[in-house]
């Protein structure tokens, strides 16, 4: 990459993390796609960023749906060039945002996995029992994992806000947990007695062994690892991986899934759209209106099987 490009990336990267306030993960995927626009435009003579054009960037589309990339990807691709270039223009270093009239396939919208209550059950019941079965050695860690997955269903929470999560952040009084979401908002959110339970034998049990293993540098964490050290994404995704690899179903296995599941079965059970939108954190209600299209489609799997005129 140019040491122009480079320079414009990493300026428009500064923009989005302190003014825009997006998280590290989402500052990381633009600086990826935009890394792979500067790739192209070299490969094309182009080593400003100033100098991208309106063809430039339908190519670069097109190379990438050639190379067979998903219809989501290109859509990211695009978001990604329009809004550096609307931040160029904007900024003055642009005489023009060419990224305005780009246009790309607009992703298809899969419908997330959702597990259903039996199953979930299921999960939970057998992680309590690990947990009193564990030897010693192993038992903070089955204790940690049970409140990991109690909370997550609980509150349909999002990864990167469970392992983010501080002691102070509990009050176990009036059973909430306070978050800090996407652009740094604040919201708090109930979780049940079942994870009250979990959490609390964690607390007494789990956590301080764990800590222990440290060098108390993660105090203020409320989960940790099993080095004792604050509990990372990676660790969390491959508990609930293993979770869901033993339950029958296809689709994605993260902890994504649980919070797709919290989200469809508060629906089901006659939550308010609004209320369940406040609970996850999402800005747009159009955002959370993807849950009613699955309980639409539980309900049609529902019928297809018991009605008889189906």
């Amino acid at each position: 990459m140019s040491a122009g490009f480079d320079a414009a990336i990493e300026r428009y990267a500064l923009y989005l993390r302190v003014e825009r306030g997006f998280s590290p993960n989402t500052e990381r995927a633009y600086r990826r796609d935009l890394g792979a626009l500067a790739g192209f435009a070299e490969s094309r003579g182009i080593s400003e960023a100033t100098a991208i054009d309106l063809e430039l960037l339908r190519d670069w589309l097109w190379a990438g749906t050639e190379a067979g990339l998903a219809r989501a990807s290109i859509a990211r691709h695009a978001a990604s060039a329009r809004g550096f270039t609307a931040w160029l223009a904007r900024t003055g270093e642009a005489e023009h945002d060419p990224g305005i009239r780009l246009r790309a396939p607009k992703p298809g919208r899969a419908l997330p996995r959702v597990m259903a209550e039996t199953q979930m059950s299921e999960i939970l019941a057998g992680l309590a029992a690990r947990a009193a079965a564990a030897d010693p050695d192993q038992r903070p860690l089955a204790l940690r994992d049970v409140a990991v997955i109690e909370l997550l269903y609980a509150s349909a929470l999002r990864v990167s806000e469970l392992v983010g999560l501080d002691v102070d952040a509990l009050d176990l009084d009036r059973l909430t947990v306070r978050v800090v979401g996407k652009g740094g908002k604040e919201r708090v959110v109930p979780f049940g007695v079942p994870a009250l339970s979990a959490l609390s034998g964690y607390l007494s049990s789990g956590r301080p062994a764990l800590l222990s293993r440290g060098a108390g540098a993660s105090a203020k964490a409320l989960f940790i690892g099993a080095r004792g050290g604050r509990l990372g994404t990676r660790a969390v995704y491959s508990l609930v991986a293993r979770l869901l690899a033993e339950m029958p179903g296809g689709g994605p296995s993260g902890p994504h899934a649980l919070r797709h599941t919290a989200a469809t079965h508060l629906l089901d059970g006659g939550a308010d759209l609004r209320a369940v939108q406040e609970l996850l954190g999402h800005a747009s209600l159009g955002t959370t209106q993807i849950y009613t299209h699955v309980s639409t489609e539980r309900l049609k799997e529902s019928y297809r099987t018991a009605h008889p005129r189906a």
